[in-house]
């Protein structure tokens, strides 16, 4: 069974940054691509930014120029960098790991709140 464990998650306000962990219990070369997701209260899940096993990643618009994820093949963790945090920004981010056989795995989630 796969574990990952987010971190780094707080209260920020607008324009600051934070910087999420995901530690992945085993090693992440077994998973094609690793995610960052996140979920507002009364929203649905979306995805955030998805990194391949060469790190290349793609965003949501909403992030786009903002965020930044980055995976850590030797390490085993995933990371998001999020600069200019937003209030939209406020959501529970979880981080996920997708296998070939597109099986998925979710951590717990890590609550960010952005507020004045």
């Amino acid at each position: 069974q796969v574990q990952l464990v987010e971190s780094g998650g707080g209260l920020v306000q607008p324009g600051e940054s934070l910087r999420l962990s995901c530690a992945v219990s085993r090693s992440i070369f077994s998973f094609d691509n690793m995610a960052w997701y996140r979920q507002a209260p009364g929203k649905e899940r979306e995805r955030v930014a998805i990194a391949d096993r060469r790190g290349r990643g793609i965003y949501a618009d909403s992030v786009k120029g903002r965020f930044t994820i980055s995976r850590d093949n030797v390490k085993n963790m995933l990371y998001l960098e999020m600069n200019s945090l937003k209030f939209e920004d406020t959501a529970v981010y979880f981080c996920a790991a997708e296998e070939i056989s597109r099986t998925m795995y979710y951590g717990q989630g890590t609550q960010v709140t952005v507020s004045s």
